[in-house]
């Protein structure tokens, strides 16, 4: 058999045998929401620790991240940016 015709180890058949093949948009906007979400929860880690030093002010500045945070979750959601097509 050829090389091309070995699947690679996710079991993916390969259908572009040049390297410069053209990925669809979804799989960067994907990718780019997941990157954007991550780091904005990993940001609740310093609140986390120091949550007995910052008192009702701190807290309501949380409860409010928490809030735009899910509100950009709900308009991706809304927008169809986390559907998977293929």
């Amino acid at each position: 058999e050829k090389m091309e015709d070995y699947p690679y180890e996710c079991g993916v058949p390969l259908y572009d045998p040049e390297a410069r093949g053209t990925f669809k948009q979804g799989y960067y906007l994907l990718g780019l929401l997941l990157i954007l979400f991550d780091i904005e929860v990993a940001f609740l880690f310093p609140w986390a620790v120091v949550f007995k030093d910052i008192g009702i002010y701190g807290l309501i500045e949380a409860v409010l991240f928490i809030a735009i945070l899910f509100l950009g979750f709900v308009y991706a959601w809304k927008k169809g940016a986390l559907k998977w097509q293929i």
